[in-house]
């Protein structure tokens, strides 16, 4: 029987170094698969059929997604991830070329390459297909051992889904929101709320402000700049965090839908999605409060811990978008550009819009205690304790712990607050920091030294906590210790004022300098980094 009785043609294309298989849904590079997500293969075989010709956003879009609506967000990052499987750089287009207000295409020459296709042909994935020659033998024992693959995958992949996706070890980083619906009400705001969502989990770990900044620093990238999906994959790969989270809305009539997506920074791999539809703006903060709580049950954590730790974001934070907007500029001023009296005017606006936004008075609580207005910062410290039946578990710590700690002196309260806190949380660094303050007012030095030193391990970005554990080394009068950790600090470019280690022949007026400062530096630290949300 001739070959062309068992055997037909199948399309192949090659560009560069690689091979394009629709088939298997297959990209080869120099003969090595190259790992990509069904819907990113998709988008560059539809690329690479059309040539050198322009596709536009919404043809990709209703090709990769025929039944399905989907944000130009989601198609953003697919090419975001395909040019990162090429190799491309964002300064060398090579491959994929953007047509700015229409669409992409594709720069590179394509060839159609015809081959003889195998007797057995184990497609992608779930899809197996099986050509057999029926008068011989071996095809049968080629279809067993197929089988047997197939069956063996498909015990790997429930294996798999029963596995957690994140653990206990790993960190996210949450992107901003890609906002289409023109109202500048969601910018931020959403950002926000999720990261109130996610903080919920004692799973779940977001890399801290602190440790953003530096990373986008060392990329060029303004610190308070918009983290795009493609920026906070960067910055995710950097500090070797396990995902990264971003989300989307827009409009569809006069509903608004709301998408969520976690990507693994180690492939690229979409590790869980969601989606949401909200009736109105009003509903918009339910809407993403139920994606949330969906996405974290995907990522891994359990059905008992997200029921327990899922207070609805309306009660968390407020029902108002308005007010939500104003505390998340108000944090911004306050965390990421440690401009404390630009914060209070936002934190002011949001109690107006709603004033039992509790979390929002105990940030202008902490930014007053910064500025020096002790009086006005106790009393907005006291209005967040007495609303603090509202918010989350986590923020409910931080209202009650900063209360009995700097509003009553009840010092004992603090510290119990403080462990039942980092029980529940182990890994917050806020907690371990806020009992480096209190034991170090006790005079505790020992075990402020431990709590430092698991601050410094939980955020190591931190330059102040360097500076917090040279000064505990002079209190313990350590000098050698003091001396080496300034020194190491200093290696990894840290530096504040605690940080500029004496020599030996300095080190006694060094310690009498450095102890007259001690009150001063730890008043300083408490208000800007533990009345403050880490």
């Amino acid at each position: 029987m001739p070959p062309s009785a068992h055997q037909s043609a199948k399309e192949l294309y090659e560009f560069g170094p690689f091979r394009v298989d629709p088939e298997k849904e297959v990209l080869l590079r120099a003969g090595e698969p190259v790992p990509l997500t069904p819907k990113t293969f998709q988008i560059l075989l539809v690329l690479v059929r059309h040539g050198r010709e322009v596709v536009t956003k919404d043809d990709l879009m209703k090709m990769v997604w025929p039944d399905t609506f989907v944000e130009e967000a989601n198609l953003s990052r697919n090419i975001f991830l395909l040019r990162k499987a090429l190799g491309e750089t964002p300064q060398d287009h090579h491959y994929i070329v953007t047509v700015p207000g229409r669409g992409y295409r594709f720069a590179e020459d394509v060839q159609l390459v015809p081959e003889r296709e195998l007797n057995i042909v184990a497609a992608s994935r779930a899809k197996v297909q099986v050509q057999v020659d029926e008068t011989k033998p071996w095809g049968w024992i080629a279809f067993a051992i197929v089988l047997l693959v197939a069956v063996a995958g498909g015990m790997f992949r429930l294996f798999l889904h029963r596995s957690p996706v994140l653990t206990e070890k790993d960190t996210i980083v949450v992107a901003d929101f890609a906002n289409t619906t023109g109202d500048p009400v969601f910018d931020t705001t959403l950002r926000q709320g999720m990261a109130v969502q996610l903080e919920q989990s004692p799973l779940l770990s977001l890399i801290s402000d602190a440790l953003t900044r530096e990373t986008l620093s060392l990329m060029g990238q303004p610190a308070d700049g918009r983290l795009t999906p493609e920026i906070a994959y960067d910055v995710c790969r950097r500090t070797q965090s396990a995902a990264v989270i971003d989300g989307s809305i827009s409009n569809l009539g006069s509903q608004y839908v709301l998408g969520l997506k976690a990507v693994s920074c180690r492939g690229g791999d979409s590790l869980a999605e969601e989606q949401e539809r909200a009736d109105g703006k009003e509903q918009v903060l339910g809407a993403l409060d139920k994606a949330a709580a969906k996405l974290r049950k995907k990522l891994g954590e359990s059905l008992n811990s997200v029921e327990r730790f899922d207070t609805p974001l309306e009660q968390a934070t407020t029902p108002s978008l308005e007010a939500l907007q104003a505390y998340s500029l108000g944090r911004q001023s306050m965390v990421v550009k440690d401009e404390f009296a630009e914060a209070v005017p936002f934190f002011q606006r949001a109690i107006r819009l709603d004033p039992n936004f509790a979390i929002a008075y105990a940030a202008l609580g902490s930014s007053f205690e910064i500025l020096g207005e002790t009086e006005l910062g106790e009393e907005s410290i006291r209005k967040a304790y007495d609303l603090r039946v509202r918010v989350s578990e986590q923020e409910k710590f931080y209202i009650e712990s900063t209360y009995y700690h700097y509003v009553i002196g009840d010092r004992e309260k603090a510290r119990q607050i403080y462990e039942l806190w980092a029980h529940t949380y182990p890994r917050y660094a806020g907690t371990p920091l806020r009992l480096y303050v209190l034991y170090s007012e006790l005079g505790q030095y020992e075990n402020a030294l431990k709590e430092i030193r698991e601050a410094i391990h939980l955020d190591p970005a931190r330059s102040v906590n360097y500076s917090d554990l040279v000064i505990n080394y002079v209190n313990l009068n350590r000098p050698k210790e003091a001396r080496a950790a300034g020194e190491e600090a200093q290696a990894k470019k840290h530096d504040s004022f605690g940080l500029r280690a004496p020599s030996s022949t300095s080190w006694r007026f060094w310690r009498t300098t450095q102890q007259g400062w001690h009150s001063r530096l730890t008043g300083l630290q408490t208000s800007r980094q533990e009345k403050t949300f880490y």
